[in-house]
């Protein structure tokens, strides 16, 4: 595959299209989005119909597999696809219906935890078994053993460059107040 430093190759060809528009990175980054996309919409689709939304049971979910089921407020900033009003607003109607609480931080005068709580839990083990047949039959059963473990050391990779803060171990020291440091793609973990 072509780095980004070297130039197009050639003229548009006989159809007029420019050889950049063939490049492998473009199918790459457009699959990686069509894929994304139509995996979301099936999974928020049979959330919705447990009376869940995708962003509320990707935060419990985040908890629940957390140490204590409770991470700072901006280590699960860090970990969610939210942007930081919208996950204050999201534990603001999790608290609301007594699936989350707000615990202070004892480090941290200004800082929160998020805890999922008796009741959020359960929640999250009445949805996660649709949950799984939906990952199930979307993703995992699609793979062999050797693809599923390759699949998610490539996601891991990726991840540990786009978004270096979603690493629960980065996001940690973040909160700690170390900088976010991206991770050395040679350093990346595949069973982190």
């Amino acid at each position: 595959m072509r780095s980004t430093d070297e130039p197009a190759q050639g003229p548009a060809d006989e159809h007029g299209s420019h050889p950049l528009l063939h490049d492998e990175r473009v199918t790459a980054a457009g699959l990686l989005v069509e894929t994304c996309a139509g995996f979301r919409e099936a999974v928020e689709a049979d959330l919705e119909a447990r009376a869940v939304t995708g962003s509320a049971f990707e935060v419990m979910l985040r908890l629940a597999r957390s140490p204590g089921h409770r991470l700072r407020m901006s280590e699960l900033a860090a970990q969610s696809t939210l942007t930081n009003s919208g996950l204050t607003r999201l534990v603001d109607r999790l608290e609301a219906a007594a699936l989350v609480a707000r615990e202070p931080c004892p480090t941290d005068r200004r800082g929160f935890f998020a805890v999922l709580t008796p009741e959020g839990l359960d929640r999250v083990d009445q949805v996660l078994p649709s949950h799984l047949a939906t990952v199930d039959r979307l993703l995992t059963s699609i793979l062999d053993d050797d693809e599923l473990a390759t699949f998610l050391a490539t996601l891991r990779k990726i991840r540990a460059v786009v978004r270096p803060g979603s690493d629960p171990e980065v996001a940690a020291r973040v909160a700690d107040g170390d900088p976010a440091e991206p991770l050395h793609l040679s350093a990346v973990d595949p069973g982190g």
